[in-house]
């Protein structure tokens, strides 16, 4: 099974590996820089199509998957 990954540390990492702000990023992914700062801290949760705008200014690939569960019988 593929590794999670957590959404909130590794874009948080991607856009300091920038030298970005939160300013920034909510700038070139066209969102306000409160919104980039309660998506980092966990306090909501986005939804695809702004985690597709976050993952473009990062110029980044968003990778969502579905997997089968494991069997519990």
């Amino acid at each position: 099974m593929a590794e999670r990954t957590d959404w909130r540390k590794d874009g948080a990492e991607m856009r300091e590996a920038r030298g970005w702000s939160q300013t920034k990023l909510a700038t070139e992914a066209g969102m306000t820089q409160s919104a980039v700062a309660r998506f980092e801290a966990g306090g909501t949760v986005p939804t695809i199509p702004v985690l597709e705008r976050l993952a473009h200014a990062l110029e980044a690939v968003l990778d969502v998957r579905i997997t089968p569960r494991l069997s519990t019988v």
